[in-house]
């Protein structure tokens, strides 16, 4: 037992020696990832990324550790089992022991006598004849040995249960420490899990601020009704003016999130009815009837307007009403149903008010009429309920082939929305997301965003930018102290220092042993198609194959590009011109 208590011991203090020698010095290293708001974008990816690379890791490690746990748990469950048997064996037997003290008491006294009184002298003198001292000799003697054997017998019985009590004590002891090391070594793992998720959850609401800024001057609409098209997509007839240059196009707006409004069309057209198509894209537990007279506030860009709640709703001007001439009317409903939802959990059922602009829903004081609202009063009053509440209805204009939940995009977690692919059928290529998405006929489902006065004013990037452009992901990525010398050049260093020119870079990474891309001939993508999400960037040129990660690129991308040229998905692919 106490051989198996010492390979239990040395098995927890293997694992513990596992995570402090490789966790905790890396929770010691992102100690300047603490302070969110003291970094700028590019120290917050590269925190992001050493973070979740390290939460990886130990969820990985505790996987491990707690398989060794497990199995170290059942044993010390057997041992503790074998502890109770052990415990009721000792006490049965001084049970038993009980019952022989008058035996062994008798044994004393019958030893005592025979040893004392009947002495060979004494026998041979009583005996009437040789034959008689004989069996009398041989019959004391027989006695005496039975007396001796249960004396002795009682005698190791005792001491066997004093020691076997002393050893059950002992490893009680023993094992009590070891459980308090089994909770240790998991505790301290989850714990570290925990401080690492809270920082990735601060840093991602500092790099959500910084990016949101940057975004902003691209003017992406975010619903429907919205007009325009993409800075420079492949039919709008903008011309670059030069050949062999690269664009990367995202699919899909930035918020992917609940309702995917052409992706309702197109399941409309397809013959959904509201409800196939509310399911789709959220979860809830039923779409039920509530107060229509609830009275909705509305404030902020000039307007101070108060209604009922079905008042409010036929001034939505998110989705065009001529879906409903081109087969989508089942859209406009279930657009009419997720505005009333969103609106009565926004506003807590009245109680707050809303903003008219795209930031909350479009609102405007006059009705919008026509088919829009024959589908309010198709759904007069119905509301997407999940737990006795009607949920945060979100919804946006174009999702690229994929609906996405609130906390996969940076917000915080819900229990209503999903992540799921939004396709006719399964998609496993650009060409299936193209020809299967929902959403596919939206005027902002590939685009590549941005723009500058060169260039006929498209997003288009030349070779060498590109080039430059891969240099600056492949120094970031071996180098994060050089981060706030990446920035586009084209604009002033937000860090206030130096940014580095395409040759700098270069040198940079030769000083370093790296090959810099003087060209770059191709660059492709592996995606998780089940995600909807860029996993690795593959660039082909003059140097060796960097392999960056998605996000990685997507972020040093948007840094270093000219003008205002940006990805602004995970979801993203290279086109030549």
């Amino acid at each position: 037992m106490q051989k198996l208590l010492f390979l239990i011991f040395s098995s927890l203090f293997l694992a513990l020696i596992i995570f402090l020698n490789v966790f905790i010095p890396t929770l010691a290293q992102n100690d300047k990832c603490a302070n969110p708001s003291a970094l700028d974008l590019i120290d917050i990816q590269s925190c992001l990324d050493n973070l979740s690379r390290a939460r990886d890791q130990s969820v990985a490690a505790t996987a491990g550790v707690q398989k060794q746990v497990d199995g170290i748990k059942s044993r010390v469950l057997f041992i503790e089992n074998d502890l109770v048997a052990k415990q009721k064996n000792i006490e049965d037997g001084y049970v038993k022991l009980e019952k022989q003290t008058q035996i062994l008491n008798n044994a004393i006294r019958n030893y005592y006598i025979s040893t004392y009184h009947n002495s060979p002298f004494l026998i041979f003198l009583s005996a009437e004849s040789a034959s008689q001292i004989t069996q009398l000799l041989a019959y004391q003697q027989a006695t005496t040995n039975r007396d001796k054997a249960i004396i002795t017998n009682i005698a190791s019985t005792i001491q066997t249960l004093q020691i076997l009590k002393e050893e059950l004590e002992r490893e009680k002891i023993e094992l009590a420490a070891v459980k308090i090391k089994l909770d240790k070594v998991v505790a301290d793992s989850r714990a570290y899990q925990a401080v690492l998720s809270s920082q990735i959850a601060q840093l991602s609401a500092r790099q959500q601020q910084i990016l949101a800024q940057r975004l902003s001057s691209l003017g992406i609409p975010l619903f429907a009704s919205a007009a325009g098209s993409c800075s420079s997509d492949l039919t709008n007839g903008k011309v670059a003016g030069f050949s062999g240059g690269f664009g990367l196009f995202t699919y899909g707006v930035p918020n992917r999130v609940g309702l995917n409004q052409y992706g309702a069309f197109g399941r409309a057209k397809s013959g959904q009815n509201y409800t196939q198509i509310l399911e789709a894209y959220y979860s809830y537990d039923s779409i039920a009837g509530v107060d229509q007279g609830i009275q909705i506030h509305v404030s902020g860009n000039g307007i101070d307007w108060t209604g009922s709640l079905e008042d409010y709703v036929k001034r939505i001007y998110e989705v065009p009403d001529s879906w409903g001439d081109q087969g989508g009317m089942e859209a406009i409903k279930a657009q009419a149903i997720a505005a009333r939802s969103y609106v009565l959990a926004y506003t807590n059922n009245g109680q707050g008010s809303i903003c008219p602009t795209e930031q909350c829903q479009v609102f405007q004081t006059g009705e919008k009429g026509g088919n829009w609202s024959a589908a309010v009063n198709q759904t007069a009053g119905q509301v997407m309920i999940q737990g006795g509440n009607p949920i945060k209805a979100w919804f946006s204009s174009t999702h690229g082939g994929y609906t996405h939940s609130s906390g996969d995009i940076g917000w915080n977690g819900t229990s209503w929305t999903k992540n799921a692919q939004d396709t006719s059928s399964s998609a496993s290529s650009f060409a299936d997301l193209k020809n299967n998405a929902y959403d596919k006929d939206s005027p902002w489902f590939y685009c590549n965003w941005g723009s500058r006065s060169q260039y006929g004013g498209t997003a288009w990037l030349t070779q060498s930018e590109m080039a430059d452009i891969v240099n600056v992901v492949k120094l970031a990525s071996v180098d994060s102290t050089v981060n706030e010398h990446l920035y586009q050049t084209d604009k002033p260093n937000p860090a206030g220092t130096d940014t580095w020119d395409s040759a700098r870079v270069k040198q940079e990474l030769e000083n370093k042993g790296i090959t810099p891309f003087n060209s770059v001939s191709g660059i492709n993508m592996d995606v998780d198609w089940g995600s909807g999400k860029v996993s690795t960037v593959h660039v082909s040129g003059n140097a060796p194959d960097p392999a960056f990660s998605g996000s990685f690129f997507k972020t040093y991308f948007n840094l270093r590009a000219p003008a205002n040229i940006q990805i602004v998905g995970p979801l993203y692919n290279v086109e030549r011109n």
